[in-house]
């Protein structure tokens, strides 16, 4: 009894709308409840001709009633959620939109637990039991609550379905085998639903095995794309690497082109002023003649005219005037200006021709090509760039290199063996211009710039701009070289040549030709080898020069290439090597 008074409390306090207890209950003039959005909603819903309705009665309002809070029924509200959180489950448990309720349910219906196939009917829990304890009941096929229970009725005999015809793929009633369906292929429903559920198994593991393939490709697609993104990264560090070593390149040169024009500036302004000082000493010397033969010419004693006239005459003849043909140049540096254009045209081309064939193609369909392209095409424009900037540019600066050893001898340094660098057998002499291989080994101290391996030793100065050096040698075997200052000094590659730091011709008396060697690649020179070779270097502009020294200057081998730091001369002794003095 306590339970049918709360659901008849439940009921009158549930909205006819939306069938639930009252939310912010509001009651309207007619004394109808319902929840405020519900009301509100069905009147906005409404709103013709400003006339609003119940939806319970049909009386009609005008204006729009003013909707306020019943706290009384908000109260009463409270309270039955109360007690139905006391009371026992199967009270919670009211069919809402989207459930199917129990069929014997009166008022407001509970939500079915179960449906029975036999009974096609579906229960709450409470309507459910005789299902438990009735004997002819308990045979009954219960399945989760289905709305769907009407499609096992035959629409033709209104009887339950239990029958499958294979012939026409339908579910039939007995009455249907009956009659339309008479000697057709049948089988009980249950028959035909497990070779069927065999089927639906069979296609189940197959979609699993689907499943597991596309899981496999998809972490294989997540995987990819996480290996582009890699690449992709790798390739735009690379890349702004590539382009920073470019622009420092460029910088680099520019601060060179800079120093060379102010260079040649100062010694084009020495060579006018000179000429200039020169011209303004003729010119007072011509002054002073032209007023002493202006004198002479007004004497008026015909005797000393006569007189004076001898010491005077050479006065007249003409002088040798000043050659200013080689300075007269009214624009000194149009070479220059015309060279840097030309590069900047160079290196324009170069970017957009190899930008083209670097940029990704449709057609590619690998990250890691279009990466590798990617890299090696900017390893060759970088190549690319500095041969144009290095040989093409900073050739126009540079002057012509020298024909004649008077030329060579214009850029001589005076060169001196550094002590700390000269292996241990190697005996200075002649102020540190002649190394000797001799025993025992030296007495000298302790240095980490000494080649410990080889016989091997350098110039105390470093060798920068034009530069040009004699070395007499005695022995069978002398290597001359050049080579950066932070060149190996142990083992093999210390050896001059036998690496990418330094540039060695050997010299050696006991081949009949010399050889060119850098970084272990021997160039045969032909030609026997001499006792007197001369180098010139042109750093700025890469050139190394090797000449045999007689009456003449024979080329022996030239090297074009960038040196990116001084260079030191280096020397390998196995008999006598001295840097001759040059006048």
């Amino acid at each position: 009894m306590a339970q049918q008074g709360i659901q008849m409390d439940q009921e009158k306090i549930c909205c006819s709308i939306c069938l639930d207890l009252l939310k912010d209950p509001v009651t309207i003039p007619c004394e109808h409840s319902y929840c405020m959005n519900c009301i509100e909603d069905c009147w906005d819903g409404e709103n013709q001709n400003h006339i609003y309705s119940c939806p319970q009665c049909r009386q009609t309002f005008r204006p729009r009633p003013d909707l306020k809070k019943n706290t009384v029924l908000a109260d009463l509200v409270e309270e039955v959620k109360k007690t139905r959180l006391e009371s026992s489950p199967a009270d919670l448990c009211y069919a809402g939109p989207g459930d199917v309720s129990c069929d014997f349910c009166t008022g407001r219906k509970l939500k079915a637990v179960k449906s029975c196939l036999q009974c096609l009917v579906s229960y709450c829990d409470q309507h459910l039991q005789p299902h438990y304890h009735v004997a002819a009941l308990k045979n009954h096929k219960l399945v989760d609550p289905s709305k769907k229970l009407q499609e096992n009725i035959c629409s033709a005999h209104n009887e339950v379905m239990k029958i499958f015809c294979r012939t026409d793929q339908q579910c039939i009633c007995y009455l249907c085998s009956l009659d339309e369906h008479k000697g057709h292929h049948t089988v009980s429903a249950e028959t035909e639903r497990n070779d069927k559920q065999r089927v639906v198994g069979l296609n189940q593991e197959k979609i699993q095995q689907r499943i597991q393939d596309r899981e496999k490709d998809v972490r294989m697609l997540q995987q990819q794309v996480e290996v582009i993104n890699q690449s992709a990264d790798k390739a735009v560090t690379n890349s702004e690497e590539t382009f920073k070593d470019l622009i420092c390149l460029i910088e680099k040169r520019i601060c060179d082109v800079k120093q060379q024009i102010r260079s040649k500036q100062t010694d084009e302004v020495r060579k006018v002023r000179d000429l200039e000082e020169k011209l303004k000493q003729e010119l007072v010397e011509f002054r002073r003649i032209s007023s002493e033969l202006e004198q002479l010419s007004q004497t008026e004693d015909h005797i000393q005219f006569l007189h004076d006239y001898p010491f005077m005459s050479h006065l007249s003849e003409s002088t040798n005037p000043a050659n200013i043909s080689s300075v007269h140049r009214l624009q000194y540096f149009d070479d220059i200006t015309v060279a840097v254009s030309k590069t900047t045209d160079k290196l324009e081309d170069i970017l957009k021709e190899d930008w083209t064939k670097t940029s990704p193609r449709a057609e590619d369909d690998s990250g890691f090509k279009i990466q590798s392209q990617i890299l090696q095409d900017l390893s060759r424009l970088r190549t690319e760039l500095r041969n144009v900037m290095d040989v093409s540019l900073l050739k126009t600066l540079s002057p012509a290199e020298p024909k004649t050893r008077a030329e060579f001898l214009q850029y001589s340094r005076h060169l001196t063996l550094d002590p700390n660098t000269a292996f241990t057998l190697l005996l200075l002499s002649k102020r540190n211009r002649k190394a000797t291989l001799n025993r025992p080994f030296q007495s000298y101290d302790h240095h980490p710039d000494r080649f410990m391996d080889q016989l091997q030793v350098l110039s105390r100065e470093s060798l920068t701009g034009r530069c040009y050096w004699e070395v007499e040698q005695r022995g069978t075997a002398t290597t001359v070289a050049v080579t950066y200052k932070d060149i190996s000094r142990t083992r093999r590659e210390s050896a001059f040549g036998y690496n990418d730091r330094s540039w060695a011709l050997d010299n050696s008396a006991q081949f009949i030709n010399a050889k060119f060697i850098h970084n272990s690649i021997i160039t045969p020179i032909s030609g026997p080898p001499s006792s007197r070779i001369g180098v010139y270097l042109d750093h700025s502009a890469g050139i190394l020069s090797f000449y045999r020294v007689s009456d003449t200057m024979t080329l022996i081998h030239r090297v074009q290439t960038t040196f990116t730091q001084p260079l030191y001369a280096g020397f390998t002794v196995f008999g006598s090597v001295e840097l001759c003095e040059l006048k």
